[in-house]
């Protein structure tokens, strides 16, 4: 295996953990009522939410299922 198939393959499994860490954080959204549900869409994440459908980059998904979550903590914990 060469440099630039040993780097594509790393590419690979590095996007898939980022990707299973997104299902995952999808996943707790979910129960915890945040959103109605989250998937891929033409390329992108939607995310389904208060009747709308946002749809962004997996990363932008990763940081705003995170806030999301954060601030349901900070109004839950008061």
């Amino acid at each position: 295996m060469d440099k630039e198939e040993l780097t594509m393959k790393l590419n690979l499994e590095l996007e898939s953990v980022g990707l299973n860490q997104l299902n995952e954080l999808g996943n707790q959204a979910i129960s915890m009522g945040l959103i109605a549900g989250h998937g891929h869409h033409q390329g992108q994440y939607e995310v389904l939410r208060e009747g709308q459908s946002l749809v962004m980059s997996a990363d932008e998904a990763v940081t705003y299922l995170q806030e999301l979550m954060g601030e349901e903590r900070e109004v839950g914990g008061d």
